[in-house]
């Protein structure tokens, strides 16, 4: 493939950047990736080696007269959100990512981009590979599995690092150093249903919700966006007591960790209702866009007619599992009354599936502070209970308690100011990061995360800005130059 980025700058950052889109490496499917870092480490002379988890750790001695400075760890993670607009064919397993510049931004075409983290992965190896840079002792770990289940940092075992500070390069906001996160839980719910055959008088329709921004399930939770699974719910939900509507079939949402933004249902229902139904869902879209005119305006509702399927839902477990996804909670639960403007609490329904006999339910349940977290997790366990569900929690993990009397923020908070003119936002970020695993197995790490400006990450909206990048790169250079002494 013919290289788009390679104008600019920093040249090393973002050649090794395209080079990581043309590695196919979703979550779960890292390990041609990790043999490109591995090549890549041998190639430029760098110790590296994997871990039983398949973690990828490098590491480099400290440039001359760096030796008395404290060792850092430049964390990243390997694998990337697979996301694409349904009319887009891409493989995430075989096809390359195909980055182009729009503007002032980098963007993929059609899918998710991968700068959350690739493009922290390729300023750790720029490093690592660089000749020019000063820095005390140096390890890089690179992890798998970041997105769907931290498994890399739930795994990570003690003793493999000799560092004293952390540097997370998974934010995404220049400017801002993350100092805290949110921890988490899936909730996930199956609620079996029986099949019923169709009665032949019936008509069908397929139904789909299309055209909402989507994004990150906890950096962007609270910008009001639309999620598909409940706008579909509502349709289904409406029309059931208004035409006798039978759900065949469901389908919203791919990724716990996405916000849905598009959801399709197969349904039948009495032939004399067919115009009705048809005028109904027209008049709910201008009502669903009227309440999303600001945060999600393109929201489209498609009705088609359809062959009629074999068989619908028996009718109680449609009631029960209509009427548990309306009860749900999605959005923002509470917000935090420490720091303004930072969601404590949320939830994201992001999926609902039906396949082999059952409605499958899939959620992410956030917070900084433990106690919500597991309570929110409570109130979606009560939820599909009661809706006659078999519930599976798993996957919980902790947050990150900010530290702010931390040595490394002070020298970061002056190195920006020096380059820049300006001290950066301390925040604490209503996401997932993998500092708190991390912190739980390596106790003495200082840890701060930062990163360059990215877009609706987790979407194929993402892009990264172009000018943060190298302002991010220089910032990185300088932090490793100011490191504290042992």
């Amino acid at each position: 493939m013919a290289k788009v980025l390679n104008n600019l700058k920093p040249q090393p950052l973002w050649d090794l950047f395209e080079e990581i889109c043309n590695v196919p490496h979703p979550s779960k499917h890292e390990k041609k990736l990790a043999e490109f870092v591995l090549d890549f480490a041998k190639n430029n002379g760098i110790e590296a080696a994997t871990d039983q988890a398949g973690n990828v750790i490098l590491r480099k001695p400290a440039t001359p007269g760096k030796e008395n400075l404290k060792g850092v760890i430049m964390q990243s993670h390997l694998d990337m959100v697979p996301q694409k607009n349904s009319d887009i064919p891409h493989d995430f397993e075989k096809d390359p990512i195909k980055p182009r510049i729009e503007g002032e931004w980098v963007k993929a075409t059609g899918t998710t981009l991968g700068a959350d983290n690739g493009i922290g992965m390729a300023a750790s190896l720029a490093v690592m590979a660089a000749k020019d840079i000063e820095h005390g002792p140096l390890e890089c770990l690179i992890t798998v599995d970041e997105e769907t289940g931290m498994t890399g940092a739930f795994e990570l075992k003690p003793g493999l690092f000799k560092g004293d500070i952390l540097l997370n390069l998974d934010s995404e906001d220049h400017g801002e150093l993350f100092i805290g996160c949110a921890g988490g839980i899936n909730t996930s719910a199956k609620l079996p249903f029986k099949k019923e055959p169709v009665d032949k008088s019936m008509t069908s329709f397929k139904i789909a919700v299309k055209g909402l921004k989507g994004g990150h399930s906890g950096l962007d939770i609270n910008l009001g966006r639309g999620n598909a699974n409940k706008i579909i719910n509502r349709i289904l939900f409406e029309s059931a007591n208004k035409f006798g509507l039978r759900v065949a079939e469901i389908n919203g949402g791919t990724l716990r960790n996405a916000i849905p933004r598009e959801a399709f249902a197969t349904i039948v229902l009495p032939a004399n209702q067919k115009d009705a139904f048809a005028k109904f869902v027209k008049e709910f879209e201008k009502i669903v866009k009227n309440e999303l005119a600001t945060t999600d305006p393109e929201v489209v509702f498609l009705v088609e007619t359809t062959n009629l399927p074999d068989a619908v839902m028996d009718l109680q477990s449609q009631q029960k599992f209509l009427n548990a996804i309306y009860a749900c909670p999605n959005g923002v639960f509470g917000m935090s009354a420490d720091m303004i403007g930072l969601v404590e609490t949320s939830n994201n329904l992001a999926i609902v599936k039906s396949e082999n006999n059952a409605v499958c339910i899939e959620t992410l349940q956030r917070s900084s502070v433990e106690s919500q977290k597991e309570d929110i997790a409570a109130m979606l366990k009560s939820v599909f209970t009661l809706a006659g569900a078999e519930v599976v929690q798993s996957g919980s993990y902790p947050g990150w308690k900010p530290n702010v009397n931390s040595p490394i923020l002070q020298v970061m908070k002056d190195v920006y100011n020096k380059l820049y003119g300006n001290v950066p936002a301390i925040n604490a970020v209503h996401a997932g990061l993998e500092c708190g695993l991390l912190g739980s197995v390596y106790p003495n790490w200082d840890m701060i995360s930062f990163g360059p400006t990215i877009r609706s990450p987790h979407s194929p909206d993402e892009r990264v800005q172009i000018e943060s990048v190298g302002k991010f790169w220089n910032y990185l250079v300088e932090t490793l130059k100011n490191i504290p002494k042992k």
